[in-house]
């Protein structure tokens, strides 16, 4: 939903200010990251949490523009990408997918959310219980399978009691006609895990 309105920055398919916070109370924004982070610490980010091939020149990109004034909306910083990274042949990635992506990531902590929001959930499953999570990127799909995968592996030293079973060796993804009906859900992938 967030995707769909301009005003919290999310998006760069609308113009709104570079703000991206899920929880208007936290301290900082994508503006202020963009705008005050090293070239060298942008690129860090870049690479690691958008795996962006062009993680330089998106970094370098950015420090030079906002020497001449600073990035303050989404639609600038996704000009400023398109004109330093631009698309490749037959790509379907806008250039600015993977450094928004990135973004959205440190900005939220979305990692150490999932990681601390799984751990609890399994802790805390009884006897036949499930749980569940979709992921929408390779990042997070990663996570979430090290985390059910370490879940399993403790339980089959624990003995039967606290069995773990990894009830999905593969993700599973949206069938065509699902995601003819929504395409946002082309790359979800969901895990399960059950307590036996």
């Amino acid at each position: 939903m967030q995707f769909d309105k301009g005003y919290k920055g999310f998006s760069f398919s609308k113009d709104g200010p570079l703000d991206m916070r899920m929880d208007p109370e936290d301290d900082v924004t994508a503006k202020e990251i963009v705008n005050r982070f090293s070239e060298q610490k942008l690129g860090e980010i870049f690479r690691e949490y958008g795996e962006e091939p062009h993680w330089k020149k998106a970094a370098r990109a950015i420090v030079e523009a906002r020497h001449k004034k600073p990035i303050e909306t989404t639609q600038q910083l996704a000009a400023l990408l398109m004109s330093a990274i631009g698309f490749k042949r037959g790509g379907k990635l806008h250039p600015a997918t993977l450094v928004f992506q990135a973004l959205r990531i440190v900005v939220n902590k979305e990692l150490d959310a999932i990681q601390n929001g799984l751990t609890n959930a399994l802790k805390f499953m009884a006897r036949g219980a499930r749980t569940g999570a979709i992921s929408f990127h390779s990042l997070e799909d990663r996570l979430v399978k090290n985390i059910f995968r370490a879940a399993c592996h403790r339980s089959k030293k624990d003995g039967p009691a606290e069995f773990m079973k990894l009830l999905t060796k593969k993700p599973l993804v949206p069938t065509y006609a699902e995601i003819r009906m929504n395409p946002r859900s082309r790359s979800a992938k969901m895990r399960f895990v059950e307590r036996t």
